[in-house]
């Protein structure tokens, strides 16, 4: 089930920062007032009278094809309709359609992201909070890390003093013991921050700081939706 869950997060990541960009950008101005009553309006200017367009010099020209415009706010991403719900802090939440199956999710991105030796390249990481109801799935945490997991390791997630055991899959990883989901859940919505620290396939360390404000908001506003 998770391998499966796995396999549908790259879509939805995709679809959900699509949606968080177009809903991030700026609103078109608005049209001009008309001209205040007694005050003649400027005449607008005659417009020009379109040239006729000259053929391309050879048969094979290339045309310029027009830029695509941008998705709505509810984008279909691998048939999966991703809609966002509220942006709380760090943390955005959405819901969205893979399959035609209603889920609910949390994705935030690390506030400090480190590695040791250091600076060495990772792809994106982020942390996501998924509720399914057709699954019987609520919170389920896993952490998308950016790299390969070094095979049969397990990493770790800190919130305040309390460490849960996290188990590795190529670059996923979710909690080892399902009945520490919810005691999990409860610490992050109590907590300041969750560390998550793993080891990559080629022996480089990571450690990686979410920051938990705004996470109680978006749990909520994910269970409202997904009930």
């Amino acid at each position: 089930m998770r391998r499966l869950w796995g396999l549908t997060l790259s879509l939805i990541l995709t679809a959900a920062f699509a949606v968080s960009a177009v809903a991030q950008q700026p609103a078109a101005p608005a049209p001009a007032a008309p001209a205040a009553s007694g005050t003649p309006a400027a005449t607008p200017p005659k417009p020009k009278k379109p040239k006729t367009p000259k053929p391309p010099a050879t048969p094979g020209a290339a045309t310029t094809t027009p830029a695509a415009k941008p998705a709505g706010a509810a984008t279909a991403v691998g048939g999966a309709g991703t809609k966002l719900l509220g942006q709380y802090g760090d943390w955005g939440a959405y819901t969205a359609s893979p399959g035609g199956k209603k889920v609910c999710f949390l994705i935030a991105k690390p506030s400090s992201a480190q590695t040791n030796p250091p600076n060495r390249p990772r792809n994106p990481v982020y942390m996501f909070i998924s509720t399914r109801p057709a699954d019987k799935v609520t919170n389920e945490v896993s952490i998308i890390i950016g790299y390969p997991f070094k095979p049969t390791t397990e990493a770790a997630a800190d919130v305040g003093s309390t460490s849960f055991a996290l188990y590795t899959q190529q670059d996923g990883a979710w909690i080892k013991n399902a009945a520490d989901e919810a005691h999990m859940i409860d610490a992050m919505r109590a907590g300041q921050s969750a560390v998550v620290k793993g080891v990559s396939a080629k022996g480089t360390q990571s450690t990686d700081t979410f920051t938990l404000k705004g996470l109680s908001q978006a749990l909520d506003r994910t269970g409202q939706e997904c009930k």
